[in-house]
């Protein structure tokens, strides 16, 4: 492969220093962001930064995790970091989609008599929104959260409004008990960014969760970003100059997922019914790029691509019987996958990237 193709032009990089200056915010917010949640939440690193991630990208995300593990807790604590408006909403068998949304109500002025309808928002319109258990409610009300989350707008009554910006559906799931419960359609678990598992913590994490849950303390949490600023930042993920090749990596693999394609590796073929949509791809290279601003780096990587792939892949691939049998799950396959994708001829790419793109810098 010539060494030429894929890298960034010059001029398509020359970022501008007003730009390169909100660059170092973002950076100097993520690292603000952290330590803010660290007064409230003890470990669960890596869940923290996917959960940035998914922020500055403007994606949705979906934590899965056992009971117990503060998954409530951390949305609502980076909610108030944040300033933004914050709503739960506790799904059960017996919510309705109007219950989200909003409803239209009819309306009579008692002083000249005229008659209208008015339509009373629903807890959807906030900036932040809590989906607590989103598989315990009936897809019919699952799916009053599609339009809201791909359209960010709720239309009642032939109307159509706009919810406010930025806007965020993050989602709980309890992945243990599953009778009574409804599992989330493939179309709107594609609409979610990112699958984040949630796990337990080590044995020094959970020492420090019972020592400081179980004494009396005040916790004061500031403000580190007010919404004009998170809607500037994300602005600037996206103009983060990305190389050609890390493009064809980060096909690799979606594509590569696809039983259908013909050209895939034979455990694909095996154990895997359904692979994953071009969704897939636009959300690796977007999170490759506000993991790169994160780390430190104005281009992005191959690395940042592996980094990124378990979240963003992991609910996008349904496995077939023989994986069930054999205990086999999709980030199983995400893994074998990262191995069987040569690395080396992307590796050397990404450092003559690196050299040429004006103010690049590495991790």
């Amino acid at each position: 492969m010539d060494s030429s193709i894929g890298i960034v032009k010059a001029q398509d990089t020359n970022l501008a220093a007003e730009e390169l200056a909100a660059v170092e915010k973002l950076q100097k917010a993520y690292h603000d962001l952290r330590a803010e949640l660290g007064k409230v939440i003890v470990g669960q690193e890596a869940v923290i930064e996917e959960l940035l991630i998914a922020l500055f990208c403007r994606g949705h995300a979906l934590l899965v995790g056992v009971p117990g593990l503060a998954k409530t807790l951390l949305i609502s604590t980076l909610a108030r970091t944040l300033g933004l408006s914050f709503n739960r909403i506790q799904f059960t068998p017996d919510l309705m989609p109007s219950d989200i949304t909003g409803t239209e109500v009819f309306e009579e002025d008692k002083a000249t008599g005229s008659r209208s309808m008015r339509f009373v928002r629903g807890p959807i319109f906030a900036n932040v929104i809590l989906a607590d258990e989103i598989n315990r409610t009936p897809p019919k009300t699952q799916a009053a959260l599609l339009e809201a989350m791909q359209e960010h707008q709720v239309t009642a009554g032939g109307k159509q409004h706009r919810l406010p910006q930025p806007f965020f559906v993050l989602a709980t799931q309890n992945p243990i008990e599953q009778e009574g419960t409804y599992p989330l359609p493939e179309a709107q678990l594609d609409r979610f960014m990112f699958n984040i598992n949630v796990g337990y913590p080590t044995e020094d994490e959970e020492f420090q969760i019972v020592r400081l849950t179980t004494m009396s303390r005040s916790i004061q949490l500031s403000h580190v970003l007010n919404g004009e600023e998170v809607l500037q930042l994300q602005d600037i993920v996206r103009k983060v100059p990305v190389a050609d090749h890390v493009i064809r990596y980060a096909l690799q693999f979606s594509r590569l997922t696809r039983v259908s394609e013909g050209n895939v590796p034979p455990f694909v073929k095996d154990f895997v019914g359904w692979g994953a949509g071009p969704r897939a791809s636009q959300f690796l290279i977007l999170a490759g790029k506000a993991r790169a601003l994160l780390k430190g780096r104005y281009h992005v990587s191959t690395e940042d691509i592996r980094a990124v792939a378990l979240p963003v892949l992991r609910h996008r691939i349904v496995t077939n019987f023989n994986a069930e049998a054999e205990g086999i799950r999709s980030d199983t396959i995400v893994k074998k996958l990262m191995d069987y994708i040569p690395r080396q001829q992307y590796e050397e790419m990404d450092k003559q990237a690196a050299k040429i793109i004006p103010g690049a810098k590495t991790a």
